[in-house]
């Protein structure tokens, strides 16, 4: 019972990286380019290694279990930028 509170800290802190990159790829949607798809695909990959860094470079101020916040940042991460795509991509 004592990794119910450090996943869903994990949940909610992944689900804001990935809502970032979301935003990330609806800037690049509307350039349309492949540099911008190249530049946007990368600053997605840093926002998913910030994400996660930040959480085990926290480990010791946590007050719960740094490994449950790790988990549930990269089910969020996986799971919310899944939607977003298939949200951004649907056709209208």
């Amino acid at each position: 019972m004592d990794i119910l509170p450090g996943v869903l800290a994990g949940l909610v802190w992944g689900a804001l990286a990935a809502l970032l990159n979301g935003a990330i790829s609806k800037s690049c949607m509307k350039k349309n380019t492949a540099t911008a798809m190249m530049a946007a695909n990368t600053a997605r990959m840093a926002v998913d290694i910030a994400a996660l860094a930040a959480v085990f470079l926290l480990r010791r101020r946590l007050p719960f279990r740094y490994e449950a916040a790790l988990i549930g940042t990269a089910i969020a991460l996986s799971v919310v930028t899944i939607v977003v795509t298939f949200r951004l991509t649907r056709p209208k």
